[in-house]
């Protein structure tokens, strides 16, 4: 999409870590995917979407925990989305914390999604720690 001038919406990722320090993963979080949406509706529907197609792969309580936003969290989130507010999802299987952040941003007119190579300033990136 191109833009002449900065565009609301929301920053999405989806990260993975493990759940616990002795099961010496990968050293930390690892970003999986990122989304750039331009509505509150577009941003939750990505984590719906992604929740809805691993649910069958997931133990029972992480299913539960998936279930759960979908159903009855879910509301919560746009709610707080269209209040541009960050929101996080998060389901644990497996040993592996999987979380889906959503968070409102200014898209500039600078780069191209679409590109086939991202700036090296993309590649900069660290990921902050969440209380």
């Amino acid at each position: 999409m191109r833009m002449s001038k900065p565009r609301r919406g929301y920053w999405c990722e989806c990260w993975t870590e493990a759940a616990t320090d002795h099961q010496g993963g990968q050293g930390g979080p690892q970003l999986r995917a990122s989304f750039d949406a331009y509505s509150a509706a577009q941003a939750d529907r990505w984590v719906a979407i992604a929740l809805r197609t691993i649910s069958p792969a997931l133990d029972a309580d992480a299913s539960d925990e998936a279930w759960g936003w979908l159903y009855a969290g879910r509301a919560q989130t746009r709610r707080a989305l269209l209040a541009m507010k960050p929101c996080t999802v998060s389901v644990t299987h497996a040993g592996t914390r999987i979380t889906w952040t959503i968070r409102p941003v200014a898209f500039l007119p600078l780069a191209d999604r679409q590109a086939a190579e991202l700036p090296p300033c993309a590649y900069d990136f660290k990921p902050q720690q969440t209380d």
